[in-house]
């Protein structure tokens, strides 16, 4: 039973004008900081804090290098230079020495500066004339704190609001809490006990007033659990009661098509293609719907798995469907899936021989009327048997006799309503499994947040035979314009990929179309050169790519329309222009368009870095091919962003919790939200917890996630 404390709810349904001192024009102030409710309010953690126990002083700062010190201002001076900008002089001083600090053009630390006032700066220390000075530090206002421990919250001079207004804020809504009653604790006393987790009181005092940076820990470590497991227990019910109440179609994997299949291919599974398809097979016996995402590296043999998949449904005589997100990877899968199959028959009884060819079809919005009007016939009266295509597929006029599995490729480039819209057009109410790949890699914590309410099956290795790409970051495009020259003259091609269609005034990056017409009249005007981008019209551009297939094409420009699932195994020289454009999970798919024949493959990143970031992000790419590895690079570099990733709202849905440096504490709460909802799948023990996720997550988070 839960402490009958102060719920988040009743804290959430307060608003900040409840507490001394916030009157209509403070509470304006604070909502520009996303601040409303003391629920809001107390959720805004400490960004660092200052020890002054173990605090550096002005004596201790070192010239040419970067400090924090506490101390007291002693005169402000203002002044207006010749070039009309204003000049703030600041002399600031501690119990070792005073220094000075100057700030130009920002004429409002004269007022936010006043004589005696406590504040915390960081910057780099210099000399000027003999004197030690800091230019342009960052500064923080402590107010009147006297603990040993300060924490200093995130500032905002937009909306007017400093670290010690929060400070003094979150003091008075803490002591009206913990006059009422104390937080209640819906975590179960076991369940904290188990993780050596204090009480929710105790958190939430220690994270804003902690006694040391030991507190700060504890208490970190609580409310970091708290938004994970709400996270998790929001997945984990939807997904089991998504289970209880659809129903699906039970089929027998190891029938004889994909021992045939099996049996037809050229090379021998991997044991990571073995163990994917065994936990697939699983699903696809039960009669509940599977809902599995399938992680798997650029070159991994992720279509094997999938075509698979779908003929464990073909052979039980339902139908497939595989949904990928452009014309031109839709025309790709359809060719590979049908150069994959075009040996194996399935059971017919309206035949003689009692069998036919299996049917593999490709719709996308450029096949023609008449065609169209034949293969929505078709779908609907069963006699294809899988269909690749585009969001084509989810048309209103389209409609299956019975569809078994749904696949869809790149499920990230989707939006949600698309990717719910297909599984929704099974016609005997029946929901179909299934099954969405990503040939990039997602942080196993991550995985485990984003994709909660899936199941994860990840390919971890490499077929036999693959050739590691080399991977080179250049400054200048000579050494790989002559790397394509010799690879041609081998009877081999390359691709050349820009980050714009057109050239651009604002962006000093080169573009498809002027690099197209460059590279043809400049540099290879003996080579056949072609250009693919979006603009151009999907007839024209199939038919470019199929050129290029054919060995027709030397050197194919293009944008990132080639980023995915594009497969020309002649193809060994990929050259990425201005690579720092691009994102390390762009930049990893592009270079997986090389590297698939038996020939050695080198892909050239091109430019400068841009900024410390990018210079990281390149050497990542340069250091390694292991895309789970550059994954964990990326969130590392990038952050974790927004969960609820279609919301495009300003602040991270976890306010405290990191997927990167919490990734135990998303396994441990992915652990007990598992345990709690097969012990209790509607919460009915768990009333605190059931409501705190409510709160919390809105009903469009949760149909978000799940529909994902």
């Amino acid at each position: 039973m839960a402490d009958a404390g102060v719920t988040l709810k009743e804290l959430k349904e307060r608003p900040v004008t409840d507490l001394h001192g916030v009157n209509s024009r403070k509470a304006e102030m604070l909502q520009k900081i996303e601040v409303i409710s003391v629920l809001d309010l107390i959720t805004v953690y400490p960004r660092r804090y200052i020890d002054r126990s173990k605090q550096t002083t002005i004596g201790d700062l070192t010239v040419g290098e970067e400090g924090m010190v506490l101390v007291a201002v002693s005169k402000v001076t203002t002044r207006r230079m010749r070039n009309r900008r204003s000049l703030v002089e600041v002399t600031v001083k501690d119990e070792t020495g005073q220094m000075r600090l100057v700030f130009f053009n920002q004429p409002w630390r004269s007022k936010q500066l006043s004589e005696d006032k406590e504040i915390i700066i960081f910057g780099r220390l210099d000399q000027y004339q003999g004197n030690n000075q800091m230019t342009n530090p960052v500064v923080d206002l402590v107010g009147d704190r006297t603990g040993r421990i300060v924490a200093v919250y995130p500032q905002s001079e937009v909306a007017g609001v400093q670290s010690w207004d929060l400070d003094t804020l979150i003091a008075e809504a803490l002591r009206r809490v913990m006059k009422v009653r104390g937080f209640e604790d819906p975590v179960p006393k076991e369940i904290r006990e188990s993780y050596r987790l204090v009480d929710r009181s105790t958190a939430f005092l220690q994270i804003h007033r902690p006694g040391s940076m030991q507190e700060v820990a504890e208490a970190r470590r609580r409310l970091v659990f708290d938004e994970l497991l709400r996270i998790q227990l929001e997945l984990v019910q939807r997904k089991v009661q998504l289970e209880r109440s659809t129903k699906g179609i039970s089929h027998n994997p190891s029938g004889v098509l994909t021992t045939v299949f099996h049996e037809q291919l050229p090379y021998v599974l991997t044991d990571a293609q073995k163990r994917v398809i065994d936990e697939i097979s699983a699903d696809l016996k039960k009669d509940s719907p599977m809902h599995r995402l399938l992680q798997g590296d650029v070159g991994s043999g992720k279509t094997v798995v999938a075509v698979t998949a779908l003929l464990s449904v073909v052979q039980g005589g339902h139908q497939g469907a595989f949904m990928a997100p452009t014309e031109v990877l839709a025309e790709q899968h359809y060719l590979g899936i049908s150069e994959l199959l075009q040996n194996v028959n399935v059971e017919d009884d309206s035949t003689l021989l009692g069998q036919r060819p299996l049917r593999v079809e490709l719709l996308t919005s450029s096949v023609s009327l008449t065609q169209r009007k034949t293969m929505v016939e078709k779908l609907a009266n069963g006699s294809i048997d899988i269909v690749v295509g585009t969001h084509a597929l989810i048309q209103n006029e389209i409609s299956f006799s019975s569809l078994g599995i749904v696949v869809i490729d790149e499920q990230h480039r989707f939006g949600v309503d698309q990717r719910a819209a297909l599984r929704e057009k099974q016609s005997d109410g029946m929901v179909p499994d299934v099954l969405v790949m990503t040939a990039t890699p997602i942080p196993r914590t991550a995985a485990m947040t984003v994709y909660g309410d899936l199941d994860v099956s990840i390919l971890d290795e490499m077929p036999l035979g693959r050739i590691p790409i080399e991977t080179l970051w250049i400054t200048e495009e000579q050494a790989a314009w002559a790397s394509i020259c010799g690879e041609v003259r081998e009877g081999r091609q390359a691709y050349v990929v820009c980050p714009l269609i057109d050239e651009s005034d604002s962006l000093n990056v080169r573009s498809a179309e002027e690099t197209f017409t460059r590279l043809s009249n400049e540099v290879f005007p003996d080579l056949r050169v072609e250009l693919l981008h979006g603009r151009i019209k999907t007839n024209e551009k199939n038919h470019i790519m199929e050129k290029f297939r054919q060995g027709e094409v030397d050197v194919l420009v293009a944008t990132t329309v080639i980023e995915v699932g594009v497969d020309v195994p002649n193809a060994t020289v990929m050259v990425v222009l201005d690579a720092y454009r691009f994102g390390i999970a762009q930049l990893h798919q592009l270079r997986g368009r090389v590297g698939r024949g038996s020939s050695s493959s080198t892909c050239f990143l091109v430019g400068d870095a841009g900024t410390a970031v990018g210079e990281e992000r390149l050497k990542a790419l340069v250091q390694t091919t292991d895309g789970f590895e550059l994954a964990e690079v990326d969130l590392e570099l990038r952050g974790e962003g927004t969960i609820m990733a279609d919301r495009q709202k300003g602040r991270n849905d976890l306010r405290l919790a990191s997927l990167r440096r919490d990734r135990e504490w998303v396994e441990i709460a992915r652990e007990v939200a598992l345990e709690i909802v097969d012990e209790d799948p509607d919460l009915n023990n768990y009333q605190g917890l059931k409501k705190e996720i409510s709160v919390v997550l809105k009903e469009s988070d949760g149909e978000y996630l799940l529909r994902s």
